[in-house]
């Protein structure tokens, strides 16, 4: 029984690597603005011949997982003390998981089975803290843009009482309607659970995803600068906000990051006379330094997986 399980186990690993495999190399070989010679002559000359402009770039790449793997080593700190390295390898290779699956929900699966089987509830619960925290940035910084765009266009968005007060009125009922112990069973539970990770937690994890954040958005904007984007800074950070919080509320795969993002920055920064072609370019670099490399890095750690030692994981725990 044991010979079948190792040999399943194989096969699921094999299918998530020749998976991920495939759909990076079919989007690359399908993106016409990766393969077109405007581009490659573009990030030719503007990129790979200047060493500066590469340096700063992979830094930025860089900075951006080291403080992911910060973060997720910060949250699991809160059941247990795990290494750097043992972050980075759960989080790269979740990464590699998650392409395969809708709004990256491979990932919660993927670090969970790194851990013991009762500490895999309390994991599942921290991925979502982390993914939570960098949303919510998304979301205020998002709004923001927004505010910006709405100010700069000249347009505005009606919101009457009445409609407020239709919303209000649709979650109350849905709060009255929902059964007293249900409510009791899962969500205090879910309240509980989180008050047991201590407020300092919960602080770095929502520290580190501004930072995050801040890296990856500035990051858009200095190829922006590189590419040509005829754009001040004080324009493009609100349009840089707002694409990234209209394409995190899109449903998705992780595959097709590049092109939701691609399709929301090319509708905002176009009012602003941003070429086409220099915003297509701007998404597919950044999928590839951030989400295309990271998940073939990964694919090495979902091959030499193996299940976690119950007794070396003990060890490791924290004694509350």
């Amino acid at each position: 029984m044991h010979k079948y399980k190792s040999t399943f186990f194989f096969i699921v690993k094999l299918f998530i690597i020749g998976g991920a495999y495939y759909f990076i190399s079919y989007k690359i070989s399908s993106n016409k603005v990766l393969n077109s010679s405007e581009f490659l002559l573009s990030v030719k000359a503007n990129i790979l011949n200047n060493n500066f402009v590469l340096l700063t770039i992979i830094l930025f790449t860089i900075s951006n997982w080291l403080l992911e793997i910060i973060k997720w080593k910060t949250l699991v700190s809160s059941i247990k003390i795990i290494s750097f390295t043992e972050a980075a390898i759960q989080s790269l290779s979740s990464l590699t998981a998650s392409l395969l699956t809708p709004n990256r929900i491979g990932e919660y699966g993927a670090k969970a089975i790194y851990h013991t089987k009762h500490e895999r509830s309390k994991i599942l619960l921290l991925n979502f803290l982390g993914n939570f925290s960098q949303m919510s940035i998304t979301v205020i910084f998002g709004l923001f843009g927004l505010t910006f765009l709405m100010k700069e266009l000249s347009f505005n968005i009606n919101f009457s009482v009445f409609q407020l007060s239709i919303i209000i009125l649709f979650f109350g009922l849905l709060f009255l309607v929902i059964p007293k112990k249900i409510w009791n069973k899962y969500l205090m539970r879910f309240i509980s659970q989180v008050n047991t990770i201590s407020n300092k937690i919960h602080f770095k994890n929502f520290q580190l995803s501004l930072l995050r954040y801040l890296v990856f958005s500035h990051q858009f904007y200095f190829l922006l600068v590189i590419l040509g984007g005829d754009i001040n800074y004080l324009t493009a950070m609100p349009l840089i906000f707002s694409m990234y919080f209209i394409a995190s509320i899109i449903p998705g795969f992780v595959i097709f990051d590049w092109l939701i993002k691609g399709s929301v920055a090319v509708s905002l920064f176009s009012v602003f006379g941003v070429n086409e072609i220099v915003i297509l370019s701007i998404t597919s670099i950044m999928w590839l330094l951030n989400f295309a490399v990271p998940s073939i890095i990964g694919s090495y750690y979902v091959l030499i997986f193996n299940k976690p030692s119950i007794g070396l994981v003990k060890e490791n725990r924290i004694r509350t």
